[in-house]
């Protein structure tokens, strides 16, 4: 036993050693002259020397009288006169309690071994709004146990958020908002934030917190300021906290999976900002939301809120902004008139009772901001728009507004933003505009503005930023006599379709531009060589497309900005070889051009890349093995209608982010590569046209999303496997295209048994309406931003094997395919009758036989097909008579032809029997009425369509209208504004998802 104890005894020694080691070691003896030596220690690591030029002139104001100290009784050169600096009063013990450096261009790295953390009594700490990037919060940061405020916020921090913080259990005031930080542990969230109960203010906006919000906060009684923005929160949020008593502010915007409902308010509710934008809130608004009598802000932008608006909101007489829209909210919007210090009012897209503007705006006196996005607003701008003297943001775009822009829009001379977009505005833009000197924003594009517009009364307005002018019918026109000192600093300017000739002049003065709109217009000839060195730090997008561009003066072979993400130029006429983006790079499109020469290797530099269109080129030359690398990437790759040759790249790689490629009408060659089966998000596969020589690559068939597969016209030869060995082949195939090949045999009699998205039912769209659309087009999304995911082609089917050497009966699976629209199996050699169960198809409007060994009559059973548009049984070896009525009474002799022995109209022909074929009695069992009308279209050029025409106008129009939506949209978010730190987190982790458009326009 004494030995133990013996031990014991020394293991209690080394433990206070311990002790007071630690103690020495991190401070907590130092004294005042200490704590200022570690100050100096601190400054001197945050920079060295020969980085000065890195921070700006703050940073040498703050410590310019930051001085080393050899005798603390020296007020002159003591740590508590300098700036930042604060020491208790204590004269005896005087120790530094607070560090207030927020906002100072500081720079550096701080680590694990900074002097900072032996501050032992530190009581606040202020490092907001700084530069310490590549640096990670130091779990050190636990030694500060005096600290009762900890502030972070906005200065580069990164990594995961210590979870000793927890243990600084005297914090009222957490704030670390703004930086890459994140809380991955499931419950590091709760642990962090489980011991602080004293806080009062909880600040972590932007922290990847990737969590629920823990109950027990519903317990801290203290807590008056609760800001989680953007943290990606979930779950239900505890209704609870919204009864916390002395609770001032709650933003929880920008959490799309937070799902909530509000409580009763109670009348001693101290609220004064309530921010739920961009959650997923429903429920109703309870008449007790007025009760917060402090109520100063009401965000619920973009929410699920539904039911009446309370008429209780017109007692919250305190409230300065209120954002009602993108909810689900019913009836009339109540008279606001008794918010009588209403500043900004935001109304978008609900599902307020529409037509017109209330009349009681024109009597909020002190209104600023009016935004009514998507009202279905009719008429003319209403009049009493001209009371809101004080009115600075107008943006009442995408509404049905008509008439001439009013002239008393030019008494508001305090107009900032103008948002006019997508209405139906007519006649000139006024040269009044050049004296709104407020303003920064103007928007004006897709309405029916006509007439010259000279582009110099916008240049004088100093603070303008935004200018978005195209999509109307106007004509601009500008002088060449500009100076950098009298120009605006433009960041977005779009003049899409404005009947430009040339590049304006004024833009070689431009050095701050985002986003540069030249595409639609007459430009013709070289892209001035100015044009390159212009905003090399800023540009984010250029569409360049649909002009007459030849090249470029002084050929770049690597576009020089820096960050540039957008580059489009198709449509023109440009020759040479294709020039390398930067790096930066998400979507860059140079088709329909002439471009010669190969696709250079470099171009496998662009890791960020997400679609490449070449397309309508005359480029050639083998592909670079490492483009199939760039599969973890891209998600749209379209090279065809190119001179490219040899094999096919073979190194798709594992997690392949690919949907879409389409590499027809070239000259390629040999196999397929196998490593294609790792492309499993492909929904769109067109190889056509080439010269692939290969069996039936039935292994395409395992790949879960493909909707599209097309290999006609190549060399593929030999039997296609049969489906009873395969148990689940093509799932979700909707177009197939193998003619014009040399595949033969028979098909297996269930071969189409596994097809099943050909399988369900479909009744609306016709393929004519179908061609008029784009049948393809996929919005590039990054950045975080996202828009619905909808199914590819969900409204058109078709199978096509015409063209090869195809033997035997048609296989009576095809009963099966009953969203079957279009069925082509002309010029092969099936043998056996037409099948009667053809007849069961009602979505079929193509069905062509022709040019095969087909006997017996044509089953009257296709009389049911009522929208069978194109039919075709020419060449075979039909007799009979042909049926009569319906859909059969429309088709000329040419679908006859070739058949001797067939008889009846439309044939001269005749029975010799008076009786012809008719429609017998439909039984329940098929009776379905389809809607599609009874139009005749080529459905080839359907798939032809598909096969190459995807249309990037779209792609881009809204890749640019969600990435830069803020940036089109400011005067609608400017004062609850999405954070920048929002977008910088989800660079890490942007995306690539395909939305399917039926729209028309292609830009």
């Amino acid at each position: 036993m004494a030995p133990y104890m013996n031990h014991f005894n020394l293991l209690q020694t080394i433990s206070l050693l311990y002790f007071f080691f630690t103690l020495t070691s991190i401070g907590s003896s130092l004294s005042h002259d200490e704590e200022c030596s570690a100050l100096f220690q601190f400054k001197q690591s945050l920079i060295h020397q020969d980085d000065e030029a890195l921070c700006g002139a703050s940073w040498f104001q703050t410590f310019h009288s930051w001085k080393p100290t050899n005798n603390a009784s020296d007020a002159g050169f003591d740590c508590c006169s300098w700036y930042g600096v604060e020491c208790s009063n204590d004269h005896e013990y005087v120790h530094v309690i607070s560090l207030d450096l927020s906002e100072r261009s500081l720079c550096g790295l701080i680590n694990s071994n900074s002097t900072l953390f032996s501050l032992v009594h530190l009581q606040r700490l202020n490092l907001a709004f700084n530069y310490f990037y590549e640096s990670q919060i130091p779990s050190e940061i636990a030694h500060l146990k005096q600290l009762r405020s900890l502030n972070l916020s906005h200065s580069g921090f990164s990594g995961q958020v210590p979870n000793e913080i927890s243990q600084l259990m005297l914090l009222s005031s957490l704030a670390l908002s703004g930086n890459s930080l994140n809380l991955h542990n499931p419950s590091g969230f709760k642990n962090l934030v489980q011991n602080l109960t004293g806080l009062e203010e909880l600040h972590l906006s932007g922290v990847d917190i990737s969590s629920s919000v823990p109950h027990f906060l519903a317990n801290f009684s203290s807590l008056r300021s609760i800001r989680l923005q953007n943290c990606l929160l979930q779950d239900e949020f505890p209704a609870a906290i919204f009864q916390l008593h002395k609770l001032k502010i709650l933003d929880l915007s920008f959490n799309t999976n937070l799902i909530g409902a509000f409580v009763e308010f109670r009348n001693s509710s101290s609220l004064e900002i309530v921010n739920l934008r961009y959650t997923s809130f429903s429920g109703i608004l309870p008449e007790s939301i007025s009760n917060p009598k402090n109520l100063t802000v009401l965000c619920l932008t973009n929410c699920s809120f539904s039911g009446h608006i309370p008429g209780s909101l017109s007692n919250m007489t305190q409230l300065t902004k209120l954002a009602l829209g993108g909810n689900k909210f019913a009836g009339f919007v109540p008279s606001l008139v008794s918010l009588s210090k209403l500043v900004a009012l935001e109304l978008s897209d609900s599902r307020f009772d529409k037509g017109v503007l209330p009349n009681w705006l024109g009597m909020m006196a002190e209104l600023n901001e009016l935004v009514a996005y998507d009202m279905d607003i009719i008429g003319e701008i209403p009049a009493f728009l001209a009371n809101l003297t004080k009115l600075s943001n107008v943006a009442i775009g995408r509404n049905s507004f008509t008439g001439h822009i009013p002239s008393w829009l030019f008494n508001l001379t305090q107009l900032s933003f103008i948002d006019l977009q997508r209405n139906q505005l007519q006649g000139p833009i006024s040269s009044s505009f050049s004296n709104l000197k407020s303003l920064q924003l103007l928007d004006f594009e897709y309405n029916n503005f006509s007439g010259s517009v000279i582009l110099d009364m916008f240049l004088g307005l100093d603070k303008l930023e935004t200018l978005v002018l195209g999509h109307n019918m106007i004509s601009l026109a500008a002088t060449n006599n500009y100076t950098n000192s009298t120009l605006p600093e433009l960041k977005i300017l779009a003049l899409s379709t404005c009947n430009l000739k040339e590049f304006p002049a004024f833009l070689r003065f431009q050095n701050k531009m985002e986003l540069l709109f030249l595409n639609r217009n007459k430009i013709d000839g070289m892209v001035p060589v100015w044009i390159w060195n212009n905003s090399k730090e800023t540009l984010h997008a250029v569409d360049l497309s649909h002009n007459s561009i030849t090249g470029f003066q002084q050929h770049p072979q690597f576009l020089p900005w820096s960050r540039l993400q957008i580059f489009l130029i198709k449509n023109n006429q440009l020759q040479g070889k294709l020039p390398i983006p930067p790096q930066t790079t998400v979507v860059y499109v140079a088709s329909d051009n002439n471009l010669t020469g190969e696709i250079p290797p470099l171009i496998c530099e662009l890791k960020s890349l997400r679609a490449l269109s070449l397309t309508s080129n005359n480029m050639s030359g083998h592909l670079p093995p490492c483009v199939g690398k760039l599969s973890n990437s891209l998600v749209l790759l379209d090279l065809s209608i190119n001179n490219f040759q040899g094999i096919m790249m073979n190194e798709f790689m594992h997690g392949s982010l690919l949907e879409y490629i389409d590499l027809s009408k070239n000259q390629f060659t040999g196999e397929l590569p196998r490593s294609l089966t790792n492309c499993t998000n492909l929904e769109f596969l067109n190889l056509g046209d080439n010269s692939f020589h290969d069996g039936f690559p039935s292994w395409l068939g395992n790949l879960p999303n493909l909707q599209v597969l097309s290999l006609r016209a190549n060399k593929f030869y030999g039997l296609i496997q049969s489906s009873t060995t395969v148990s689940s082949q093509f799932p979700k195939l909707r177009i197939i295209d193998l003619s014009n090949n040399n595949f033969n045999g028979q098909l297996h009699p269930k071969y189409f048994q596994t097809w099943n998205s050909m399988k369900s039912f479909y009744d609306g769209e016709s393929i004519e309406s179908f061609t008029s659309t784009e049948p393809y087009t996929m919005t590039i999304i990054q950045k975080g931003f996202r828009t619905e995911h909808q199914h590819i082609l969900n409204i058109f089917t078709a199978i096509k094997l015409s063209s090869n050497h195809f033997e035997g009966e048609i296989p009576l699976s095809l009963k099966d395919l009953r969203g079957l629209q279009a069925l082509d199996l002309s010029n092969n050699h099936f043998t056996g009758g037409v099948l009667p169960s053809l007849g069961y198809l009602k979505n079929l409007q193509v069905l062509d036989l022709s040019q095969n060994n087909l006997s017996g009559e044509i089953p009257k059973e296709l009389l049911q097909l009522n929208i069978l548009s194109i039919f075709n049984v020419s060449f075979n070896n039909l007799d009979g008579r042909i049926p009569q009525g319906n859909q059969f009474a429309t088709f000329e002799n040419d679908s006859y032809m070739g058949n001797l022995q067939l008889c009846g109209r439309p044939l001269s022909k005749e029975c010799q029997s008076s009786k012809a074929s008719r429609l017998p009695p439909t039984s329940n069992t098929y009776e379905s009425e389809s809607l599609l009308p009874n139009e005749i279209i080529d459905w080839i050029f359907v798939s032809c369509g598909v096969g190459s025409g995807l249309v990037f106008g779209i792609v881009i129009g809204n890749f640019l209208y969600e990435r830069y939506r803020d940036r089109f949209t400011k005067m609608k978010d400017r004062w609850i504004r999405r954070p920048l730190h929002s977008i910088r987190r989800n660079q890490g982790s942007g995306g690539v998802i395909a939305s399917r458009s039926k729209g028309k326009e292609k830009a």
